[in-house]
C-alpha cells in the first residue's frame, strides 16, 4: 500500500545533529500514523517516535524526548527525524514505518517498513 525510503544516516560525533527523511510512495497518508523505530544488535526495534498524519500529533520515548522531534511536509509526502544532542546510545540502524489508522508503540503494529539508514554516535 505505502512504500518508504529513509535518507540521511551518517556518522556525527557526540553532542552533533541529524535529520533523517522517510519519503511515502503511492499513497496519501491522510489515514495514516508514521513513525521511527531503531535497532540495536541483540535487541528488537525500539520505539522512538511517531506522528498522526492527519493532526500532527506527535509522541516520543522515553529516552529520546526533549532531543529528537519528528514532522512531516504533507506536499512532500515526507517525514523526518531531527536529531539533536546525539549520544553514543542513539548509535543504531533507524527504520521509517507506517501503519493505517490510530497510533502505536509496538513495531509489530506497523504493516509497512523502509530499509534502514545506519546512525553512528562517536565518543
Amino acid at each position: 500500500q505505502v512504500l518508504l525510503a529513509e535518507s540521511g544516516g551518517g556518522l556525527v560525533q557526540a553532542g552533533g545533529s541529524l535529520r533523517l527523511s522517510c519519503v511515502a510512495s503511492g499513497r496519501t497518508l491522510d489515514s495514516y500514523t508514521m513513525g521511527w523505530f531503531r535497532q540495536l544488535p541483540g535487541t528488537a526495534r525500539e520505539f522512538v517516535a511517531t506522528i498522526i498524519w492527519s493532526t500532527g500529533y506527535t509522541s516520543y520515548g522515553d529516552s529520546v524526548k526533549g532531543r529528537f522531534t519528528i514532522s512531516r511536509d504533507d506536499l512532500k509526502n515526507t517525514a523526518y527525524l531531527q536529531m539533536n544532542s546525539l549520544k553514543p546510545e542513539d548509535t543504531a540502524v533507524y527504520y521509517c514505518a507506517a501503519r493505517r489508522g490510530f497510533t502505536s508503540r509496538k513495531s509489530d503494529d506497523f504493516s509497512s517498513w523502509g530499509q534502514g539508514t545506519q546512525v553512528t554516535v562517536s565518543s
